[in-house]
């Protein structure tokens, strides 16, 4: 094969690989718009939840549209404003909740006038409901309504009322016991009413029973907390549909710091939770990778529910810079076989760089080293172990996430704050000077002049070897030539030393970014040059002078064995 078809193949191949629209541990956008084409948007989101007279859902949709800029916003205020109007009195509520209508008079409110209650801004404004259960009436009411049950889980959930034991709280029928009255008759109105998925039915019964037996609150107390904290920010309807889909109280808590933590990432958040029907892998998400996470999120967001799917299914974050063009065709194969794509690319990788290096081997090496030196060598070994490290380069330099850590930074992780021992202020500022796992322009520059370099030194070398080679020299002339170009054989090492000293102290003076990356892969090139210099060239070239050296003296001997002697 002719070099200049084994350059083009190369080429062709190494750019198959890279337009392949997959990467270890995160998703590309590519990926993203093809899971996302063709699937549920927020618009039909909002209808959902609009059809079914869910105003609260909706309101958090409508909210959610609103700040990620999508264009179906004002289809979802149009169907959230007419059911409003016709029904104002579902505003207060979040939407038709038949455990409450009998008991508070829900269905009153549209009689007493007014149209649908509005905030200063004219959006559509619910109620809390801690604020509709913190009124001495309206706990008494529902006391009364509930003190009939027949769940043995309520009745449990309502007898932690008379547990004297509480950590936080105030014990429920001691003076200022009111909110943990209020929190246990709402647990006990959700549990009423079937509104917990059944695993946390199960969850809650085992810890009311636990608390009743130990007349201490224990692990439930941290639950009452979680939904205090959730339902002072959602009203009945949005808070049903929450603990709905949240399987554990782990995933409650979760929510419930999230909210604390991030109340303007609350929106996007939940709205994930219903677009996925699991609160519990979004609250894993956002808890794992913090505002980072909540960005990808709203990304994911504006390109449909199959993308928000898809994101928080495989739990990596998103990558940004991807190439182009991508073929959808590729991208829904990468997202049906994301290992077999993966590796594709990486073996296209491999396979370009080997078929680059036998291309410049033969077009350029031989031109250097001379047109009668075996450029090839014995095997194909040597080409392919430089193939092999060009392309585990090329991986590291387009897979910004395969080196970050395992655990990855973020401000949404539970934190123990001790305001004795910690200023939390600070804590809360740190995130902003930690770096990026994704290499910046700064750093690829940086690497790209480290390997320019050694590339130079690596030809200034070969070229020296050939001009040794073509001397008109004896053997062992030439291995002495050879001796005395130590240095320079073992210039690339220098370099690359001095390298990673020069990029150590720009970073220090802050001329590039810090990146421990590109400062040490300046002495991993100059390690690799002078290895490929002395081990593949100069031992092969001095090993063969050797053997002309000693070829030469044996001829010379048998010569003069075998010349007559002189007459006497």
């Amino acid at each position: 094969m002719a070099a200049s078809v084994r350059l083009l193949a190369g080429l062709g191949i190494g750019v198959l690989a890279w337009l392949l629209p997959v990467s270890f541990k995160s998703l590309g956008l590519p990926q993203l718009e093809a899971a996302g084409r063709g699937t549920p948007g927020l618009a039909a989101l909002g209808e959902r939840f609009v059809h079914t007279e869910k105003l609260g859902p909706a309101q958090i949709i409508l909210t959610t549209a609103r700040e990620i800029g999508s264009p179906e916003a004002g289809a979802i205020a149009e169907s959230l404003g007419g059911l409003a109007e016709a029904q104002p009195a579902l505003v207060r509520w979040g939407g038709w909740a038949p455990a409450l209508e009998p008991l508070f008079g829900l269905g009153l409110d549209a009689e007493r006038g007014g149209g649908a209650p509005l905030d200063e801004a004219g959006h559509l404004r619910s109620t809390p409901v801690f604020e509709l259960l913190a009124p001495e009436s309206a706990r008494g009411a529902l006391r009364a309504s509930l003190s009939g049950t027949r769940s043995l889980g309520v009745a449990a959930i309502l007898a932690t009322r008379e547990v004297a034991q509480a950590g936080r709280f105030v014990p429920a029928l001691q003076p200022g016991g009111q909110p943990l009255d209020a929190v246990i008759l709402l647990t006990a109105l959700l549990y009423q009413g079937e509104q917990f998925s059944p695993e946390l039915r199960r969850e809650l019964r085992d810890l009311a029973s636990a608390a009743n037996q130990q007349d201490a609150l224990g692990h439930l107390e941290e639950v009452y907390i979680d939904l205090l904290s959730l339902a002072q920010r959602l009203n009945w309807v949005q808070l049903a549909e929450l603990v709905s889909r949240s399987s554990t109280s782990t995933t409650l808590g979760e929510y419930a710091h999230l909210a604390r933590i991030a109340p303007d990432e609350l929106p996007i958040i939940y709205t994930a939770a219903l677009f996925t029907d699991s609160a519990d892998r979004v609250a894993r998400y956002l808890i794992r990778y913090g505002k980072a996470g909540a960005a990808d999120l709203r990304l994911a967001l504006a390109l449909g529910g199959g993308a928000v799917q898809q994101l928080v299914t495989h739990q990596v974050p998103i990558k940004h810079s991807s190439p182009a063009p991508v073929f959808s065709a590729a991208a829904v194969f990468s997202l049906r076989y994301p290992g077999l794509t993966l590796a594709l690319k990486y073996l296209g990788y491999l396979a370009a760089a080997f078929l680059l290096f036998r291309g410049v081997e033969r077009a350029l090496l031989s031109s250097v080293l001379g047109p009668g030196a075996d450029v090839w060598g014995r095997s194909a070994v040597q080409s392919g172990v430089l193939a092999i490290f060009a392309a585990g380069l090329l991986i590291l330099a387009t897979e910004p996430y395969l080196l970050a850590a395992s655990e990855p930074f973020s401000e949404y992780r539970f934190r123990l704050s001790i305001p004795l021992l910690a200023n939390v202020a600070a804590l809360a500022e740190s995130p902003e000077t930690l770096p990026s796992p994704s290499m910046n322009s700064s750093t690829l520059i940086s690497i790209a002049i480290f390997a320019l370099l050694q590339v130079g030194i690596y030809f200034i070398c070969l070229r020296k070897i050939g001009e040794i080679r073509a001397q008109p020299l004896a053997p062992l002339l030439k291995l002495r030539l050879v001796e005395n170009e130590d240095n320079l054989f073992d210039s690339g090492l220098y370099i690359g030393m001095m390298g990673t000293a020069t990029a150590l102290v720009l970073q220090v003076l802050g001329v590039i970014d810090h990146n421990l990356l590109a400062a040490y892969a300046s002495n991993l090139f100059g390690l690799v040059c002078v290895a490929l210099v002395k081990i593949r060239h100069v031992r092969g070239f001095k090993t063969r002078l050797i053997l002309e050296a000693e070829a030469a003296a044996s001829a010379a001997d048998k010569g003069a064995a075998t010349e007559p002697a002189p007459a006497a």
